[in-house]
């Protein structure tokens, strides 16, 4: 299982990628392994305000349907539309193709509270 050591991840298996003020934002390898082939992604507008541990959207694969919780607050700067028609792209790219949103940081101290990826294999039992 990929575990990218330049993100920083959640307990919600999100990951985070930061350059400068913004974050993106996917879900982990990890993540749509045990959610199986991905089917649909609901995702947020461009300027919609998104909180640290609240949802911003879903995933829905053949098993089930997975809440999406913002690992950061912030300004949705940028959407990753591609995966209106390719979600796929979730279970064949994760971390290059099938990043999800851009946030602008508000709050740069809750990087701080996640994981680094020997934090989140441990978690994972990796």
């Amino acid at each position: 299982m990929a575990v990218p050591s330049e993100l920083k991840y959640s307990k919600e298996h999100e990951w985070v990628k930061v350059e400068g003020n913004v974050a993106t934002v996917g879900i982990t390898d990890f993540a749509q392994n045990e959610l199986g082939d991905i089917v649909f992604v609901e995702l947020p507008e461009v300027d919609d305000e998104v909180s640290e541990g609240e949802t911003f959207g879903s995933v829905e694969s053949v098993k089930t349907v997975s809440e999406l919780y913002s690992p950061v607050s912030g300004k949705i700067i940028e959407v990753n539309e591609d995966l209106e028609d390719e979600p796929e792209a979730v279970n064949e790219s994760p971390y290059e193709k099938a990043w999800m949103v851009k946030v602008e940081l508000s709050d740069e101290s809750e990087l701080d509270a996640l994981m680094d990826a020997q934090g989140y294999q441990e978690m994972i039992g990796e």
